[in-house]
């Protein structure tokens, strides 16, 4: 097999349709009359960007922008909770995006916040989507087109199944605390996981869930912002700690990046995993939860 075949088998094996996608494979379906594209993007609190104003100025040709924290629970007093089915429904109804659609989402960081959102359209009974690999960052870089005008939606049906087994509450992943029947992995940095980093968001003590162990997510990504191979992400699970032979329960911050985790545990193969949708910002938030550090 000459080297370029070779590229183009190790090519074709990376895209998959229900976790990722090359720059390369969405410019090859850029058109595609089922395609839905999705702007993801979402910045850390404090961070002086507006999401929706860089879409409209600069986005993927037919994306829409979808709204993290609109499009969540906003009855929790915890940020950007799953939203309920029926929010969802409508939301996505809106912007055009229903069943029979192949959905890409994507990101201005490259990997961070698009897959939250392939994990949300997951947790709706949703497989049909996958995150760019790289992102907008990669996709520019490339000189892929880009454009400033607003997409043109059609109302179309979305029917959803939510998979309450995708998603932990704060009772659950205390008992797996305390059994540890399942490995609880946080995608924070390791100074706010050793808690010698005051968190982000204020009135949160510092540390992490006793028991669980640590893969910040920045170390699953390459240098340009793409994933890495999953012969690479599996050797950091095992590297952090983590048995893959037992049940994955992510966390992180807020939910976002705790959803990194989740694709990249996808892309090894290993399917038994959930996210703690509440995070440290709930975890963090109560005194009678028991904190670890170092």
């Amino acid at each position: 097999m000459t080297a370029a075949a070779t590229d183009a088998t190790t090519t074709a094996a990376k895209d998959d349709p229900r976790t990722l996608v090359s720059t390369d494979w969405l410019a090859a379906h850029l058109r595609d009359p089922d395609l839905r594209l999705l702007d993801a993007s979402w910045f850390m609190p404090g961070t002086p960007r507006d999401p929706r104003a860089e879409h409209e100025a600069a986005h993927i040709p037919g994306a829409r922008f979808f709204d993290i924290d609109e499009i969540s629970d906003q009855r929790s007093s915890l940020p950007h909770m799953a939203p309920p089915p029926e929010k969802f429904i409508s939301r996505m109804r809106a912007m055009g995006v229903g069943d029979g659609h192949q959905v890409v989402v994507y990101d201005s960081t490259g990997i961070f916040s698009a897959p939250r959102v392939w994990w949300t359209f997951r947790l709706m009974g949703k497989l049909d989507v996958a995150v760019l690999d790289g992102g907008f960052p990669k996709w520019q870089a490339e000189g892929h087109p880009v454009e400033d005008m607003p997409a043109q939606v059609r109302d179309r049906h979305i029917t959803v199944q939510r998979q309450a087994g995708l998603v932990k509450d704060v009772t659950q992943v205390a008992h797996a605390s305390k059994l540890g029947e399942a490995e609880i992995i946080d995608a924070r940095s390791a100074p706010r996981f050793a808690g010698g980093e005051p968190e982000p968001r204020p009135g949160l003590r510092s540390g992490h869930i006793p028991g669980s162990k640590n893969l910040p997510w920045g170390n699953l990504l390459n240098s340009d912002g793409t994933m890495k191979s999953p012969e690479a992400l599996r050797r950091l699970f095992t590297e952090a700690g983590v048995d893959l032979a037992k049940p994955a329960i992510t966390t992180c911050g807020s939910g976002i990046s705790a959803a990194i985790l989740s694709l990249a545990l996808e892309r090894i193969g290993h399917r038994n995993h959930s996210l703690y949708d509440g995070s440290w910002a709930e975890w963090g938030m109560y005194d009678d939860l028991k904190v670890a550090k170092g």
